[in-house]
């Protein structure tokens, strides 16, 4: 399944003119940013829960089993991106991008409307399917019609577009708390504060159907479906008047006939079932999720509440993280191929480690329980410093870090494959820690960072002893 392979997509387009002519450079970055829409709506959908979290704990009665409400989406996510690649090999890349969108769509309403927790728990479901499809056809469609000189700067709006999105959740957020008189069960037009909150991604929904509507096809699919002109035509807008068409078709062409079906009998082998890369993959994956950083963008509002900060401020300062956060993925992609990606991982390895530790240390000192928290002055300042310090080391290192190398360190026989197992572990261990927080914080959320923390630290001799630099070599070189 192309689809599902960036990196053999990649090599797709790779074969073409150095670069697009300049007439046709703006039309290139138009449908680009079109397609990291689904990013956009990636980062806002999973991230848009936040704001609304204590509003449907109080709603439904739940409690900690808000966790289940939250994480669900994950579990769609897990089938979406499964689904994705053959849906995509079969139907087009566009049309998979319009469901969606219908999806991301649906789930909005559903989601602005429940009647009860389990009604708002399929919603989310259905949402996260969009999720999981937007996290594979998105960079997957870019791969295909970037021309080979911009190839590297255009991949990186996807992984832009999901801090855009999380950051404009988290405004959307506070904007509606604050019209609700910074109650997130405050009435707006008959409807709580938390249910616009949800509703919102209708709006980018909605925007993203019609941009999808007007960009082409991938080449690749049109060769694969027999559109040979459609196909010439495509090639044309995004790689020049110049481009040899007969020659990039013939490329295509060949690319498809050779391409290797994903198996997961390929992965197996050495002293521990699967292949040693594979694991490390694997390890990287788990390693990205461990360290909590979902716990931020899920339920940064409550954790901020929980020590004794008002909910339109928890709010406010959930949007300042999401900045936090573009600031530092900006950084990893000015220099992940500067420094190199060994190096910018244990560089945030330790970052975060510290990070963590240090607001591990100023929870410590909250005292009282339930809406009666508080936290002293000093080391309310700390935890707040330390936990944006995080999440800038894990947006400017293993944010962007893993799914570059993941693309780039298994061998082309067991790229598509192995990438898929270690996503799904990726799916997994979010999965996993988006569960446990509740739990854990109201068992000991000092305790509960120091655990992240130790996983942040584990993650250095990993990386120093087993994770290759993949920095300037070729994917076919990857053994």
């Amino acid at each position: 399944m192309s689809v599902t392979k960036p990196p053999a997509a990649r090599r797709a387009a790779a074969s073409g003119p150095s670069a697009a002519g300049s007439e046709h450079l703006a039309h290139v970055v138009f449908i680009t940013a079109a397609a990291a829409l689904g990013g956009f709506l990636f980062g806002y959908d999973s991230s848009v829960i936040n704001g609304a979290v204590s509003g449907i704990k109080d709603r439904f009665a739940v409690g900690d089993n808000v966790s289940w409400i939250v994480a669900s989406a994950l579990l769609g996510s897990a089938v979406g991106a499964a689904l994705a690649g053959r849906f995509a090999d079969r139907w087009g890349r566009i049309r998979v991008m319009k469901i969606a969108a219908i999806l991301f769509a649906v789930s909005s309403v559903g989601s602005a409307l429940p009647f009860s927790a389990w009604d708002l728990t399929f919603w989310r479901v259905f949402g996260g399917a969009a999720i999981g499809i937007a996290s594979v056809i998105a960079p997957a469609y870019i791969a295909e019609v970037a021309p080979t000189a911009y190839r590297g700067r255009l991949a990186s709006f996807q992984q832009l577009a999901i801090v855009l999105g999380i950051a404009v959740s988290q405004l959307v957020n506070w904007a509606i708390d604050k019209g609700a008189g910074s109650d997130v069960r405050g009435h707006l037009a008959g409807l709580e504060a938390w249910q616009w909150m949800l509703g919102a991604c209708l709006v980018p929904a909605v925007i993203y159907f019609v941009l999808a509507s007007v960009i082409p096809e991938s080449p690749r699919f049109l060769v694969s479906a027999g559109r040979i002109d459609e196909a010439r035509t495509v090639l044309r807008d995004v790689e020049g008047d110049g481009v040899d068409t007969d020659s990039r078709i013939s490329e295509i062409r060949e690319l498809i006939a050779s391409d290797h079906k994903p198996r997961f009998q390929d992965l197996l082998g050495g002293r521990f079932g699967l292949l040693p890369v594979v694991w490390i993959g694997i390890l990287l994956s788990v390693f990205q999720q461990l360290v909590g950083i979902n716990v931020i963008f899920y339920y940064s509002s409550i954790l901020w509440q929980s020590v004794g900060i008002d909910q339109s401020s928890s709010l406010l300062i959930s949007f300042s993280s999401s900045v936090i956060n573009i600031v530092g993925t900006l950084i990893a992609i000015a220099c992940i191929d500067r420094i190199g990606r060994k190096p910018l991982a244990l560089i945030g390895s330790a970052g975060m480690a510290v990070s963590l530790g240090t607001a591990a240390w100023a929870f410590s000192y909250a005292t009282g329980s339930g809406s009666h928290v508080n936290i002293p002055d000093l080391q309310g300042t700390i935890a707040l410093v330390a936990a944006n310090a995080f999440v800038l080391f894990f947006a400017m290192s293993w944010g962007v870090v893993v799914w570059v190398m993941l693309g780039e360190m298994f061998p082309n026989r067991v790229r598509a494959a192995a990438l898929s197992l270690a996503a799904s572990a990726q799916w997994i261990a979010n999965w996993v820690i988006t569960v446990s927080f509740p739990r854990m914080s109201s068992w000991n959320l000092s305790a509960t960072y120091i655990i992240y923390a130790v996983f942040a630290a584990l993650s250095i001799p990993f990386v120093a002893r087993f994770v290759r630099e993949t920095k300037g070599k070729r994917l076919e070189d990857m053994g």
